[in-house]
């Protein structure tokens, strides 16, 4: 418990620029109970209030939590979301960051990313990092993605901002994951042209043991190859969900590969795409999903 201890504390200092004054929400699942409540504990040991509320599990990432959690966030001055899927990319977060309420999202964390990879990263550097990559989606017209050898997707962007989750939270109605250390940008819907392979991570299915390649036609995905693609087809349902919302870059030299995509994204020499939802970074899509596929070692062609 000391180490666990020690790096709640730590963050607390190095994160946040609050003080214990402030009213503190740890929303769990049923999956995360369990560490929900040891980082619960390490917070009220090291001084904070804290209350709790565990809610069910969500099915997909992007889904909304239950009315009465989303109604129980709005009460407090800062929230973080332990969960087994993201609550990132909801109307719930949206609206409690409307309020001034910061909420900070950890889906899929464990305890070894407390303790291990991407969490123990020196967060002064990977802000620094993470701006300077913002600032140049921000300036791009377009991205080209380069994967496989033989695979290339074009993803304009012209006109939308970038955004930065730098895991560094100064200001109320903050918003971001922990860990965190990534780039990313709402692409112009309707849009984007080509295939892209994923080797890496596709989220709620995990590290891919072969490629996904994926085939997108006027910003939507047509076709996802093998079992793993399948999966990912019937994740995001016939609708909006299939939807190219976003492109990230990840920023963060401590993140590892483990398989979820918490701390996957955030790795060096990644990228992710991502379907569903993106009307809360800067986009126009609106729908009960958000799913991120991460690719290792691409070549990006900027414009």
């Amino acid at each position: 418990m000391k180490d666990f201890q020690q790096t709640v504390a730590t963050l607390m200092v190095n994160n946040f620029s609050v003080d214990k004054t402030v009213n503190i929400l740890v929303l769990t699942d049923v999956s995360t109970e369990k560490l929900g409540k040891k980082f619960s504990d390490a917070l009220e040991n090291d001084g904070w209030q804290v209350s709790s509320l565990i809610m069910e599990d969500r099915t997909k990432s992007g889904e909304e939590p239950p009315e009465a959690a989303a109604n129980e966030m709005l009460n407090y001055e800062l929230v973080f979301c332990l969960t087994k899927h993201s609550l990132t990319h909801t109307v719930a977060r949206k609206n409690a960051n409307a309020k001034g309420i910061s909420v900070i999202t950890m889906p899929g964390i464990t305890e070894d990313m407390f303790l291990n990879g991407a969490m123990a990263a020196d967060y002064s550097v990977v802000e620094q990092e993470t701006n300077e990559m913002t600032a140049k989606l921000t300036a791009a017209k377009k991205v080209t993605i380069r994967t496989g050898g033989q695979y290339g997707l074009v993803i304009p962007i012209d006109g939308r901002n970038g955004v930065p989750s730098t895991g560094v939270f100064r200001e109320k109605g903050a918003s971001g994951n922990l860990p965190s250390g990534e780039a990313y940008i709402a692409p112009i819907e309707g849009t984007a042209e080509g295939t892209i392979e994923i080797n890496g991570t596709i989220s709620t299915i995990g590290l891919l043991e072969e490629p996904v390649i994926l085939s997108i036609e006027k910003g939507r995905l047509t076709t996802a190859s093998g079992k793993n693609g399948e999966k990912l087809l019937e994740i995001l349902g016939e609708g909006d969900g299939r939807l190219l919302c976003e492109f990230g870059i990840g920023t963060n030299y401590a993140a590892r590969l483990t398989g979820i995509i918490l701390e996957d994204e955030k790795a060096y020499h990644t990228i992710h795409v991502a379907f569903g939802s993106n009307h809360t970074f800067g986009g126009t899509i609106k729908t009960n999903v958000h799913i991120d596929c991460v690719t290792k070692e691409p070549v990006v062609e900027w414009d």
